[in-house]
């Protein structure tokens, strides 16, 4: 068997959450750190699939949690996009980089943030040193994200309280020199606003 013929073998048992194939690949010397085209590693398409044990298995044979493919996902960063507690739980040990950009510029708690994933912020405000005031492309923090890009509702009350508890400053502004205040106002997100004025705000 070819090189190639291994590394597409062992990319399809990835994908197909087969650990005896991963395992037969790795005893017939692959890469483990192969790529298919769009540079997805086997343990970025395990992670996408969910194959938790294929992805604890990568971990321990070496695979490299920090490679990102060409839409920058990795398994610490598709944990924080895709509300992956499970996932994030096994990644979290390994000690993934947690200055991995999103391709929007964010780091992984920033779109968790916009997108109201409750548990994933708790668990990296808990457990990691992230920067909770990490500007991405566009000029948002991930407080302004969890204010602006969503509905102002319960899980996004709860967001914006545990990003203040743990640090994110209020009166960081956007681009266009808007406080999370302001923008909340604006929004009539009346919950957001006063606890963004009870931190100070």
């Amino acid at each position: 068997m070819s090189a190639n013929e291994l590394v597409t073998e062992f990319l399809l048992a990835a994908e197909q959450g087969n650990l005896d194939a991963l395992k037969a690949c790795l005893e017939k010397g692959v890469d483990i750190n192969a790529t298919n085209r769009q540079k997805r590693t086997a343990i970025i398409t395990a992670s996408l699939k969910k194959h938790y044990p294929c992805v604890e298995f990568l971990i321990s044979a070496g695979a490299d949690i920090d490679k990102q493919d060409q839409t920058c996902f990795n398994p610490f960063l598709i944990s924080c996009l895709t509300n992956d507690l499970t996932l994030l739980r096994i990644i979290l040990p390994a000690n993934p980089d947690l200055d991995r950009l999103s391709r929007f510029g964010g780091v992984g708690i920033t779109p968790a943030s916009e997108k109201g994933h409750v548990e994933i912020v708790r668990e990296l405000l808990t457990r990691t040193d992230i920067n909770v005031n990490h500007t991405n492309f566009v000029g948002w923090t991930p407080l302004l994200e969890a204010i602006v890009l969503n509905d102002g509702g319960p899980k996004q009350q709860e967001i914006v309280k545990l990003l203040l508890d743990h640090g994110a400053n209020p009166h960081m502004t956007d681009k266009y020199g808007k406080t999370p205040l302001e923008l909340a106002r604006e929004k009539g997100y009346h919950a957001i606003a006063e606890l963004l004025l009870a931190a100070g705000a």
